[in-house]
């Protein structure tokens, strides 16, 4: 192990970095040196630049992955040896957003069609909890259950003009039944 591995394992394990994260900066830091077949503390902010537009042309790495080895270099350059590291220099890339894509009716048909069961088929409803059995309520009318509350229906507040429309089971201003208070 050379002496600037040491330097930055130590760096990071102090930092409590993964040792995933441990891992990959030190593979992006030895790969970086590769590339220049050189001492990586030799190299300057130019190699930098040369090694990011590779990974972006010749490789054809993802901005993303690209961010993450330039944040190697930058921890490598700034807190192992301590030497000034200058975004304006070495900008990260820009994130692409891609726009989800729309099926057609046709293609979800196919979709809802291929489930095995009638039961998988069934429209994905929203859960409110992250409970998996209910939780037995009590009746009307009972007591509660020791340290719970009686259960209450909020009533809605009805004012001067609005209906309590039977048809649509809502609250709203209509002709059907004014309720004056």
């Amino acid at each position: 192990m050379t002496h600037l591995r040491k330097m930055m394992l130590e760096e990071l394990q102090r930092r409590n970095y993964s040792q995933h994260t441990t891992r990959y900066y030190i593979r992006t830091v030895v790969d970086f040196a590769r590339r220049f077949r050189c001492s990586p503390d030799r190299l300057g902010p130019q190699h930098v630049r040369e090694y990011q537009a590779e990974l972006f042309q010749k490789r054809k790495l993802s901005p993303g992955t690209v961010a993450i080895r330039l944040a190697a270099l930058r921890f490598f350059y700034t807190k192992t040896l301590h030497k000034p590291w200058s975004i304006a220099e070495t900008p990260y890339p820009k994130r692409a957003h891609h726009l989800p894509t729309i099926l057609s009716q046709q293609e979800v048909a196919q979709l809802i069609n291929a489930a095995a069961t009638p039961f998988h088929r069934r429209p994905p409803t929203r859960r409110r909890g992250t409970r998996r059995s209910p939780r037995p309520r009590p009746r009307r009318g009972s007591t509660p259950l020791p340290g719970r509350r009686a259960p209450c229906r909020p009533r809605p507040l009805l004012l001067r003009g609005m209906t309590a429309c039977r048809d649509c089971s809502m609250f709203a201003f209509c002709s059907l039944e004014t309720v004056l208070i």
